[in-house]
């Protein structure tokens, strides 16, 4: 989830103050026995906190606050010119675990971790590990896009359907590949357009790049971005969700959604770093079906609109992911639009 260009006031935070602070921030920290202090723990995002993917982090972290896990502060919006010094910044104040997007800002990104062996990195990211401290994650959720493709090629009247991205990079091409994929399942004579807003957060942006494709007879619309949607809502035409559900805002537009989970990942770093065992690791998988970090979401409104075989066929689609009987294969390539 690369970085944008604008920005906002940096270091907006929700820090929760606690009775006692960790005395040491250090990669193999560990409490004394029967100790209740609260990890420290701070974000570092280049969109806003309501940005879908970022969303889904920021959804994770504070539920670990709410637990009385960690304390947690976050920078939201922050420009590729300030990534580095903002995350230097964290990890001079004793952050025990420092967590954020390095796709646009990888250099910058691996260059702090470097210096802060013992501090516990966990970046967004589709380039590898760093030892001994940078542990990558990404939001694999090929599987349930994979089903809300299924969906789509079954939902598709003119067999035209229209896909909008940010940046063709593997994170999202992945996605979409998916997606294409399942809907080719259902519907061998769908056909696609494509097109990437170069922009993580521009809704008005992938709102006109939809109307193009709607015009052109795209009846559904996979909107990977915010904006979408809503083209798909004033023409009357459907849309699948990525990331998270806006199914309550979009009652009779979006169909289906891929949801992603972070707690997986996020719980899973908390506790290597609270143990003293956080090292660098890929952590991508944890966004898979198998471990809870990704699914479909429930068809509400559309519950009794799409056909009973294509539920059956993606109910059983999901339980053979579930049980790792079926792999969605990875796909990082660009797609290429097929509509004619």
């Amino acid at each position: 989830m690369p970085a944008q260009t604008s920005r906002r006031a940096l270091l907006a935070g929700c820090a929760l103050s606690v009775a006692s602070t960790l005395a040491v921030p250090l990669l193999g920290w560990a409490p004394e026995a029967g100790a209740q202090t609260r990890l420290k723990v701070a974000a570092i995002y280049t969109v806003p906190v309501e940005q879908q993917w970022v969303s889904r982090i920021h959804k994770a972290l504070n539920a670990a606050v709410a637990r009385g896990e960690i304390e947690y502060k976050f920078s939201e919006s922050v420009a590729n010119a300030d990534y580095e010094r903002v995350l230097r910044q964290y990890a001079e104040q004793g952050n025990a675990l420092i967590v954020g997007e390095a796709f646009a800002v990888e250099s910058a990104a691996r260059k702090v971790a470097k210096d802060y062996p013992k501090t516990a990195f966990l970046m967004g990211s589709s380039a590898k590990i760093q030892e001994p401290n940078f542990s990558v994650f990404d939001n694999y959720i090929q599987e349930p896009s994979y089903l809300t493709g299924m969906i789509a090629g079954a939902m598709t009247k003119s067999n035209k359907i229209g896909m909008v991205g940010g940046y063709p990079i593997p994170e999202v091409n992945r996605l979409m590949n998916a997606f294409m994929a399942g809907a080719r399942e259902t519907n061998p004579k769908a056909e696609f357009t494509v097109t990437f807003i170069n922009s993580w957060f521009d809704p008005p942006k992938a709102k006109e790049a939809s109307f193009a494709m709607l015009d052109k007879g795209a009846d559904i619309l996979y909107a990977e971005r915010f904006g979408v949607s809503d083209a798909a809502k004033e023409r009357g035409k459907l849309a699948i969700g990525n990331v998270i559900d806006t199914q309550d805002k979009y009652p009779e537009t979006v169909v289906a959604s891929a949801l992603w989970f972070m707690e997986p990942t996020i719980d899973r770093a908390l506790a290597a770093v609270r143990e003293g065992r956080f090292k660098a690791e890929d952590y991508g998988p944890y966004s898979m079906m198998r471990h809870k970090g990704s699914d479909l979401a429930p068809l509400g409104t559309f519950e009794n609109r799409v056909p009973k075989e294509v539920k059956d066929k993606v109910a059983a689609r999901a339980a053979q992911m579930r049980a790792g009987q079926f792999d969605v294969k990875v796909n990082d390539g660009q797609p290429k639009p097929t509509a004619k």
